[in-house]
């Protein structure tokens, strides 16, 4: 195996039951502060829109607000959804970011919605989805590139700040578009576990250099319920579970406090069906973590992973950090060892 990926995290600035959106967005700025200090490469927000219980709908303000108390750390969007968005409107959103936090902002597109399609409708300037989703990386591409002669549309702030693409998905479809306009890929494994390997196959088998990156770069996401025993991870897990059931079942997604037992709250095809959404789950103690990492390293090749940690209390989610920070250092001084 190649050295040990980097690590970095996702957030969906999840709203505790009871709290307001500016306790829980404080609560993510000293997650990711605590991240920093650990060494952690990127913080990325997602963009949900019409989701009670998820409040990173604003995604590159939030990205602003967490880059401006951060000083290292490369903050970015996993992903915005853009066929949400026109791409000059992305194009100066994250120039302006860029010129702000030099060196220090990510770019992650996804084709989904991110919502329902009511929402989507209400959203989108022209009724146009996915379909159209490589022509507007192309012309992302474009306005964050060399100002050309003639240009007619220019991204002011944007043009020349060169913001890092990513792709982000959960088939096929994305791993083939990045490894063909040779750009970093992200593969959403902490929701959608079943074709991890074949799209980061498909993604370095396929990859052509480009003027961003000369060799494939992937990620992959997943789950972690880090703990300080596997007896507290199991039940810290139950917030997960919580959300997950009410995520199939259309309800709410407010983060609720970890139960002793899910006896009674599913039934056994919801249980096989949130257990299947978290099939790449990372759970327990350090020892047992760090087992797990090394069983998953051995399936699949990537550059950095990234992970979901949705732990329900604000100081015990930051621990979780520590815990999956001591997993890193202790199996790349393996991997040092043995090489």
């Amino acid at each position: 195996m190649s050295k040990h990926p980097d690590y970095s995290l996702l957030e969906l600035a999840s709203v505790r039951e009871g709290d307001s959106v500016g306790t829980t967005l404080a609560n993510s700025v000293a997650y990711a502060q605590h991240a920093e200090k650990l060494g952690f490469r990127r913080f990325w927000l997602a963009e949900h829109h019409n989701m009670e219980g998820i409040s990173s709908s604003a995604t590159s303000v939030l990205i602003g607000h967490i880059a401006g108390k951060t000083s290292t750390i490369r903050v970015g969007s996993g992903g915005v959804m853009l066929p949400n968005h026109p791409p000059l409107v992305i194009a100066e959103q994250f120039g302006t970011l860029e010129s702000l936090y030099p060196g220090r902002i990510d770019l992650g597109l996804g084709r989904a919605p991110g919502t329902d399609p009511v929402t989507a409708r209400a959203l989108r300037r022209d009724g146009l989805g996915a379909e159209q989703f490589p022509e507007d990386v192309a012309r992302l591409q474009t306005l964050l590139g060399p100002l050309q002669p003639g240009q007619p549309v220019k991204a002011i702030p944007g043009a020349g700040t060169n913001v890092p693409i990513w792709l982000l998905g959960s088939s096929l479809y994305s791993a083939q578009l990045a490894a063909m306009r040779g750009l970093p890929y992200a593969f959403a494994g902490h929701f959608a576990p079943r074709l991890y390997r074949e799209a980061l196959r498909v993604y370095r088998d396929n990859f052509q250099p480009s003027d961003q990156l000369v060799e494939p770069y992937a990620m992959l996401a997943v789950p972690a319920i880090p703990a300080d025993s596997v007896e507290e991870a199991r039940y810290l897990a139950t917030t997960s579970y919580q959300r997950i059931l009410s995520l199939f079942r259309g309800q709410p997604l407010w983060m609720k406090p970890p139960v002793e037992t899910m006896e009674g709250l599913w039934n056994a095809g919801e249980e096989a069906s949130v257990r299947d959404f978290l099939g790449l789950q990372l759970l327990g103690d350090a020892a047992t973590i760090r087992q797990q990492l090394n069983d998953l390293l051995v399936t699949v090749e990537v550059d950095e992973l990234m992970f979901t940690v949705d732990i329900y209390d604000p100081e015990k989610r930051r621990h979780a950090l520590d815990i999956l920070a001591a997993t890193r250092n202790q199996s790349t001084d393996s991997t040092a060892s043995i090489n």
